[in-house]
């Protein structure tokens, strides 16, 4: 019998990883820094030493054989290993990182953490090329092909089998305001915020369909109506403030910023209403020491927020 693996080259093997990935010719080339002819003679070379055709030609891009699935499925924990085991060094040390790093914030996140995490990333890792982006509706798929190292963000119960989720932090939820709003409270309840509109944060994949805090006050008979829904924080500031319209985000936001703008505590059934973060990454990212200090940096980042924040909002009593 022919030996699939003593007569292949390993190199192509982390070809047919990178298509089985990206489906498409020319973005595995950018990834792998080869030209598209080289990829397709790879994959030629690959069709030829297994006996399938791996990949057909679809309507945008590739489509991967019944082989090919079961193949990438299969040879995919043993790469990542080998790449962890090749790239792990004996001691970890922040300043002599050298390279991009990707880190996707979903909305809420990037309005509150962006500034600090650039500042404390920059101080400790002073080489590094940092990307901040925004969430949108490819970035899971972004990190299950390890091209954006960390993500930030609600539960996603449906996240590919590549990425691995781990729970980062609890906020509480808070509404925004502007300064003048008719509700004075400053500790509400949902039936408080009844006939005014809600200023929603679409965050894509999460709550595309319905508002969060629509489906609160549905649940509790409310009277509720969407008024406003964005992707962009600053977007919602502004409509919040030349309206009587409320936004519901979470005791991190940086009310201290926005002297026209008031937060108000919302409970629920006598209970603070929490929403869980989690950390996003790749498999083979999970136990990296990488991996290890950008979420302890952010979750420390966030729970200094979280204090200070109180610190401000209740002077007397913190």
């Amino acid at each position: 019998m022919k030996d699939l693996f003593y007569s292949l080259d390993l190199n192509l093997l982390r070809t047919f990883l990178v298509l089985s990935q990206e489906l498409n010719m020319r973005k595995a080339s950018e990834r792998l820094y080869v030209s598209q002819p080289a990829i397709s003679q790879a994959l030629q070379r690959l069709r030829n030493h297994f006996g399938d055709e791996l990949f057909l030609k679809s309507i945008n891009g590739l489509k991967a054989t019944p082989y090919a699935e079961d193949l990438a499925e299969r040879i995919t924990p043993y790469l990542d290993g080998l790449a962890n085991a090749l790239n792990t060094q004996n001691v970890f040390n922040p300043s002599e990182l050298n390279r991009t790093i990707k880190i996707a914030l979903s909305p809420q996140v990037l309005c509150t953490l962006s500034g600090a995490l650039v500042q404390h990333l920059k101080k400790e890792a002073p080489n590094l090329d940092l990307h901040i982006l925004n969430w949108t509706s490819t970035t899971l798929d972004d990190i299950a092909k390890d091209t954006i190292h960390l993500g930030i963000n609600y539960d996603y119960p449906s996240a590919p089998k590549e990425v691995s989720t781990k729970e980062l932090i609890k906020l509480d939820g808070a509404v925004i305001v502007r300064k003048d709003h008719p509700i004075k409270l400053s500790e509400a309840t949902p039936i408080d915020f009844s006939g005014y509109e809600i200023a929603s944060m679409l965050i894509p994949g999460w709550n595309d369909r319905v508002s969060y805090t629509a489906e609160i006050l549905a649940k509790k008979g409310i009277p509720h109506k969407v008024g406003f829904r964005s992707e962009f924080p600053m977007a919602l500031i502004d409509v919040v403030q030349h309206t009587d319209m409320y936004f519901p985000s979470s005791t991190n936001f940086p009310i201290h910023q926005y002297p026209n703008l008031r937060m108000i505590s919302v409970k629920v059934d006598g209970e603070i209403i929490q929403q869980t973060l989690y950390s996003y990454t790749h498999q083979r990212n999970r136990k990296s020491d990488l991996n290890n200090w950008l979420h302890t940096l952010i979750f420390d980042l966030l729970t200094e927020q979280k204090t200070l924040h109180a610190e401000i909002r209740f002077p007397n009593i913190i």
